[in-house]
């Protein structure tokens, strides 16, 4: 894999668990719920 490809793996993976068609909405709801479980550890 090149470091392209890799970096943009890398820089999704906080995404995999949104489903496709999700809006700014679902998106932003997710990267808030990882935040808060990041803070609680």
């Amino acid at each position: 894999m090149s470091n392209q490809s890799q970096s943009a793996t890398t820089e999704a993976e906080h995404l995999s668990e949104v489903p496709d068609g999700a809006g700014c909405t679902e998106i932003w709801d997710k990267l808030s719920e990882d935040r808060f479980e990041e803070a609680d550890n």
